[in-house]
């Protein structure tokens, strides 16, 4: 072989190998593994955590975290949970936007919940300058917390440009917000003045973080395979309207609970919310700031219109309702709301009722 035709081959199989190379660079990243070992260990491990200490377990959380953290849910709970005792504890903090820019944030920790053992007591405090602890504003969205040597940036979810695509939103609705929920799965959520009923509608502008399978009496209700939320194909407008969550997930306040306790706070423009839940309920009027929180912070209104179901049948009622030859028209869309409170669990449409509105606790003791 001449030194030509050999320079030739070894740069062909560089070439190659470089070729080989840049491709593995471009493939996609594999899925990461957790083991039963690795969760047995953590178990196992011996540790001790001063847990009666509010302000040394935040030190302990913040200390763990990175230089930098995204917080995704919209109502700004930076959430975590930790091995303690043989037991799981879990927990947030919380740049809450009715006070962060007043140089504060809320922590909170407490055992699990689980559906066989009754609730735990809950640890939340308010942290500022008062405990040593600095809150900053960076940005619009951007918050640097620091606490005796250690110092995170909380980066919020900006979803400012997020925007129902066109013909997603009805005549008479209007659209509130983007909502990014703590199981990852995004909404819009809506409001029917017509009606005074709310939606939480599916945003698909994004890829899903899910998978859905069609119920098995009709493919007009598509039940997702991680979260089980359950949705309704509407038959008027393109898109998909939350009607269903797993009554065990909401049982133990899980990060499949529903997107009630997820609302989109950092983009509600002026008194928007508060005005719409006045028109609901007149009766709030003077007794809930513009997100729609109690004046103490402890409680919230709650915008919860879907059903809280443990077997794909009860979900039927809503197909039921939609194709009632019988039902006024311009009832449809509130086929796809239950009250809450109502002992029935019809849809709106069917019960005529006016709903109930309780108020959800706000402090974000319970949210996970």
């Amino acid at each position: 072989m001449s030194h030509c035709r050999i320079c030739s081959v070894a740069l062909a199989l560089v070439a190659a190998g470089c070729a080989a190379a840049a491709a593995a660079d471009q493939a996609p990243p594999r899925p990461r593994l957790v083991t039963h070992e690795s969760l047995v260990d953590e178990l196992m491990r011996p540790a001790e955590l001063p847990e009666g200490d509010p302000l040394a377990m935040f030190a302990y959380v913040l200390r763990a975290l990175p230089e930098r953290v995204k917080v995704y849910p919209t109502e700004n709970y930076y959430y975590f949970s930790f091995m303690y005792k043989k037991v799981r504890y879990a927990g947030n903090m919380r740049l809450d936007a009715m006070d962060r820019d007043q140089g504060k944030v809320h922590f909170a920790y407490y055992e699990d919940l689980a559906e066989w053992k009754d609730e735990s007591p809950v640890t939340h405090v308010v942290l500022d300058m008062t405990q040593g602890v600095a809150v900053e504003k960076l940005d619009r969205l951007l918050y640097r917390i620091s606490y005796g040597d250690k110092t995170v940036v909380f980066a919020l979810n900006d979803l400012s440009a997020v925007k129902p695509p066109p013909g997603a939103i009805g005549p008479d609705e209007k659209y509130i917000g983007p909502i990014f929920d703590d199981s990852a799965i995004r909404f819009f959520l809506v409001y029917n003045t017509k009606l005074k009923i709310f939606h939480y509608l599916l945003d698909e502008t994004a890829p899903v973080a899910d998978q859905f399978s069609p119920a098995a009496s009709t493919d007009r209700i598509l039940i997702g395979k991680r979260t089980g939320f359950a949705f309704y194909r509407d038959q008027r407008l393109p898109r998909k309207i939350l009607i269903g969550v797993f009554e065990g997930n909401a049982r133990v306040n899980n990060y499949l609970d529903g997107p009630f306790d997820q609302l989109p706070d950092n983009f509600i423009e002026g008194d928007t919310l508060r005005d719409i839940i006045l028109e609901v309920d007149p009766s709030l009027k003077g007794r809930i700031d513009r997100l729609g929180g109690s004046p103490d912070g402890t409680e919230r209104f709650l915008i919860s219109p879907y059903m809280m179901y443990r077997d794909e049948a009860e979900l039927l009622i809503f197909e039921r309702c939609a194709t009632d030859a019988k039902l006024d028209a311009g009832l449809y869309h509130a086929c796809f709301v239950v009250d809450a409170e109502a002992q029935d669990g019809q849809p709106r449409a069917v019960s005529h009722k006016v709903p109930i509105h309780k108020h959800r606790e706000r402090a974000g003791a319970l949210n996970h």
